[in-house]
């Protein structure tokens, strides 16, 4: 590997012991405008070929083939023995009662003298389906150089991207670190400001004054008709930005000419999240499903799943085939796939039919906590006045 340090367009000298890379030049006019490529240029980095101070976006490497696993390597889950819980008469009628009695108007009578006729279950499930993914990145990475120890090439060669010992997170929650690659850094001057540590200020333009404020084009004060004490007559008073001195610093290197240029690599940790509802098409409101929690009825967690088999809601079986598909073509081949996760949630429901009075009526029972929606009780009333449904 090349381990010479990196030059600026027309430097003539060598650098001084001791300041590896960093090298002053002979004349400042000779420097090329920053905007030219070849001031940015830099030393080959062995295993990150490609990137240059001129890249917008980072460049993705791809995970060597011994972190990329393998469905194969683990077991196909035992089949499972799917018992989906039920609501019992008794349950859905104490629930009734209760979703009545909170209501002030409604009339108790029917919820306790009502006969139930049918009871349908109507269950939604939710398929969630987690890959949780490791990428890595790398970009150089400018920062002011403060006279500390450079970590250069001569002190070795650069690990690979995926060579960098990294501590993975928690599983299945995101997280970005940016680490900086060993033996990559080096001094190189600013082609900012060329070198120089300050730039021409933006208020004065180099003029070193601006006009006076209080009593433009004049030498007196606008509101006392006297001398202007703020400029003494003179109609410029010194810049305030740059303090009278026409330049400040240099933003790009904090004023100190010079820029500690390293590599950075960018390890992020993504969970990759593909979700399912089945829709049953009850005329039940959907939207009163948020507000409830359901019932885990099946976990399955490996560092690759197997689609999941013989669910009695068959569009749960072939959405879990299409999310694993999906998931190991969009990331298997450009990411390391940490580990894998599926869920199928119960979202319990129930349309419960009645009769009381010689008439036929029903409501529904949903969510672990058996939330009540009626939306014809058969007596709604306060003071003998019918209340709309709220």
């Amino acid at each position: 590997m090349n381990t010479t340090s990196p030059e600026l367009v027309n430097f003539h000298q060598t650098p001084a012991q001791g300041t590896f890379g960093v090298i002053a030049p002979k004349d400042m006019a000779e420097i090329l405008d920053p905007s030219d490529p070849s001031v940015y240029e830099v030393d080959y980095v062995a295993g990150y070929e490609g990137i240059t101070f001129l890249d917008v976006e980072r460049k993705c490497f791809l995970p060597p083939p011994d972190l990329l696993l393998d469905c194969g390597s683990e077991p196909h889950p035992a089949q499972m023995n799917w018992n989906i819980p039920t609501i019992a008469e008794d349950d859905a009628k104490e629930a009734f009662i209760q979703y009545v009695t909170r209501k002030r108007c409604y009339n108790k009578t029917p919820a306790r003298e009502m006969v139930i006729t049918d009871l349908q279950p109507l269950n939604t499930y939710r398929y969630r389906f987690e890959t949780f993914t490791e990428s890595r990145s790398a970009s150089w990475k400018s920062e002011p150089y403060w006279g500390e120890v450079i970590d250069s090439p001569q002190n070795g060669a650069a690990p690979l991207p995926w060579a960098i010992r990294v501590d993975v997170p928690d599983m299945f929650k995101n997280k970005t670190v940016a680490i900086k690659v060993p033996h990559t850094s080096s001094v190189t001057g600013c082609p900012v400001c060329q070198c120089s540590g300050r730039k021409t200020c933006t208020l004065c333009w180099g003029q070193k004054t601006v006009p006076c404020l209080v009593c433009p084009r004049r030498r007196y004060n606008l509101f006392t008709n006297q001398t202007c004490t703020l400029c003494a007559g003179r109609r410029i008073i010194n810049c305030e930005i740059c303090h009278g001195q026409g330049t400040t610093a240099c933003r790009n290197c904090g004023g100190k000419a010079q820029l500690l240029s390293y590599i950075e690599v960018q390890v992020e940790w993504k969970n990759n999240v593909f979700e399912y509802a089945a829709n049953q098409r009850s005329g039940f409101p959907t939207e009163l499903f948020q507000g409830v929690n359901g019932n885990t009825l099946f976990v399955n967690e490996q560092n690759m799943v197997y689609p999941v088999l013989g669910f009695p809601e068959s569009a749960i079986n072939q959405v879990s085939r299409t999310a694993i598909e999906q998931h190991q073509t969009q990331f298997a081949s450009t990411t390391r796939i940490l580990r894998q996760r599926q869920t199928i949630e119960l979202v319990f429901i129930s349309k419960v039919e009645y009769e009381w009075n010689g008439k036929s009526y029903s409501y529904y029972v949903y969510g672990n906590e058996h939330k009540v929606y009626a939306d014809d009780y058969p007596r709604k009333c306060c003071y003998n006045f019918p209340i709309p449904i709220p």
